[in-house]
């Protein structure tokens, strides 16, 4: 006799139900770090964003959101999104409508 075969003997009038567990909603605990970088990429400016504390996926989506939004190119790389380009100031802002923390790092 299981479990289950107990409890509908101790209470013969219960119906069992489904039930799922809620979705918990990421909350990214310190600030996204923007910063601007030329070194090591042939003089070509990128713009990187560190500090990604979830998974893959939310790194993709973010990503994904900024390259759309500005219509230019950029990756992801080891928790690392890189962006074309000097955009610090639009990708914060972004990041800042998306419910992020963000911190410029570099002049």
């Amino acid at each position: 006799m299981d479990l289950r075969d107990q409890l509908k003997n101790l209470f013969p009038d219960h119906e069992e139900q489904d039930f799922e567990m809620p979705k918990e909603n990421f909350k990214q605990k310190e600030p996204l770090v923007c910063k601007f970088e030329k070194k090591g990429r042939n003089g070509k400016p990128v713009t990187l964003i560190e500090g990604w504390e979830g998974d893959d996926e939310g790194l993709k989506e973010i990503s994904k959101k900024i390259k759309t939004t500005l219509g230019i190119g950029g990756s992801e790389k080891d928790g690392v999104i890189i962006i074309q380009g000097d955009n610090r100031d639009k990708i914060m802002n972004i990041l800042k409508d998306m419910g992020y923390k963000t911190k410029r790092v570099g002049g």
